[in-house]
Order: C-alpha cells, then structure tokens, then sequence
C-alpha cells in the first residue's frame, strides 16, 4: 500500500486475517466486523512498533464510521454535549456529536485567543508531538454549555494516557467531571496507570471503537502481538 492509502477503505467481515505475523500493515475491526488497515509505526527501540490512526487523514466514510461507533458505545450514558481535544480529537468529536443528534460540539483548542483566561488552561503533551510545548486552553463563553451537563470527552487516539489527563484536569479544573471518555483506538493498555494517578479511576469510563496491541518484532522482520 502506498502510505496515502491507509484509512480510505473499510473491508467486510473477514477480509483480512487478524492472527500470526504482519509485515505491512494491521488490521483492526470495528464492532460490526467491518476491517480498517492501519499502517505499522515502528518505536525507538527498533523492537516494538504501533498500529497508527490519523483520523483527519482518512476518508469521509471511515471517519463517519468511526463517529456512528464510537457514538453507539456513549449513547448508553445519556450524553448532553460532547467536548473534543486537539488536534485529531475534534474531527472525531464532531462527528460523534453529528451522530448523537446534537446540534454542537465543544472545541478545546490550544490556540490562545486574547480573551483567554490563563486559569482555564493546562499542560498538554502527545506522544506524536512530545517536544513541543503547548497548552491546553478552554474557551471562557463556552462553559456554560459544559456545566452542570452530562458530558463526554473524546479524543482520537489513547495511548499514552497524556492528552486525556491533561483534558482531564483542565475540565476539572472548570468543576466539570466527564461522565464518558471516548477514543476511535485505544491503543495497548499502558495508558492506564496514568490517568488513574491521581486516585480516580477514570480508565473505567474510557471506551474505545477498537483496541490495538504494542507489537513485538519477530525474527523474520515482521510484527505480531505477543501472547
């Protein structure tokens, strides 16, 4: 596959295998069984790699797919408005609330405006961006819309844990305590510890689409899940 092909297309059921070694790509499912090819990143080590989504790159259908999903496992929490994390977070944000039948969603952003508060703001690191230094800020106008609702926090992708516990601790900070935390890829289980470090156990009301592995290279070069 050429790297702009990557998620363009869902497969159907079974199209793909999901066992034994990959080479070029990973193949996740959706709840349905629907197949999406991800590409394979390879870590620093050299010996460990990660399935990758970048969801404002995919095509209109997988990113609605992704949306209808991710919205049917946080409809069963009643949700009043749905909050959305920079940068890939707010693509799939939108389209959850779109699929939720809500008329909005809130943005937070890490683009200072000039009416910005300071106080209404936190840390913010990525595992994609890890040596820029940004904040995560929230809109003061839109706030009212946030509290006292049932909200969910959506992001694209958990993997480190590091975005969501920054959103996390900016909506806490605002008195606003997510009900849900969404993903479109929950990716391996090592986000976890870090966004129950602070005594609450969030990860128990973080669902995601779908769940990838770190994977293990292999000797022949390839890639496989261990265990």
């Amino acid at each position: 596959m050429q790297p702009h092909d990557f998620w363009q297309e869902l497969h159907p059921p079974k199209t793909f295998s999901t066992a034994g070694e990959r080479h070029d790509f990973y193949v996740a499912e959706l709840p349905d069984g629907r197949q999406l090819r991800l590409p394979i990143r390879v870590l620093a080590d050299g010996k460990h790699a990660l399935a990758s989504l970048i969801v404002n790159q995919a095509s209109f259908v997988v990113q609605e797919a992704l949306a209808e999903a991710l919205a049917a496992r946080i409809a069963v929490h009643d949700i009043d408005v749905v909050a959305g994390l920079p940068t890939l977070g707010l693509t799939l944000a939108s389209g959850v609330a779109r699929a939720l039948g809500h008329s909005r969603y809130v943005p937070l952003g890490t683009s200072r405006k000039f009416w910005y508060r300071e106080e209404l703001s936190v840390a913010l690191s990525s595992i994609t961006t890890p040596n820029q230094e940004k904040r995560l800020y929230i809109d003061p106008r839109v706030l009212p819309l946030l509290e006292g609702k049932r909200v969910a926090l959506v992001d694209d992708v958990i993997s480190s844990g590091a975005s969501i516990v920054s959103g996390l601790a900016l909506l806490t900070a605002c008195g606003i305590e997510p009900v849900v935390i969404g993903a479109a890829m929950l990716q391996s289980e090592r986000w976890r510890e870090r966004v129950d470090a602070d005594g609450r156990q969030w990860s128990e009301r973080i669902v995601g689409v779908f769940s990838t592995p770190i994977l293990e290279q292999t000797e022949n070069g390839g890639w496989h899940s261990p265990g």
